[in-house]
């Protein structure tokens, strides 16, 4: 599983486990169609309990700290292959806008509610 795959499984996860089961409701009520998760509201949650100060809006590095998941330079340098980076993964600071714009981008076309300006 690809470092992407495993920022969207926590973060839509920690929504499956807010929002009740379908198996809650009733036998004869329809499924619901599966809803866009609020990543917003999720990561805000998750910064509420994170014991330190994570700016995970704008910073890649934060993001994945707030996930509890490894947010050193050569992970980095996978996410930004996995994510089809053209740039310089020398260029850190460069690289690193990208990425935490690319991953809520990726959110967003994969079932994510995300603010416009996170992705922008």
């Amino acid at each position: 599983m690809g470092l992407f795959s495993t920022i969207m499984s926590k973060i839509f996860g920690h929504a499956e486990a807010a929002t009740p089961s379908a198996t809650a409701a009733p036998a004869a009520a329809a499924a619901p169609a599966a809803a866009p998760v609020d990543v917003d509201a999720v990561l805000s949650g998750l910064a509420a309990n994170a014991g330190q100060p994570l700016n995970y809006k704008t910073s890649i590095v934060d993001l994945l700290k707030l996930l509890g998941l490894d947010s050193s330079l050569q992970s980095r340098k996978e996410l930004a292959g996995e994510l089809h980076y053209s740039g310089s993964t020398d260029d850190t600071a460069t690289m690193n806008v990208w990425l935490i714009k690319q991953v809520y981008a990726e959110l967003a076309k994969n079932g994510g509610k995300v603010p416009a300006d996170w992705t922008h």
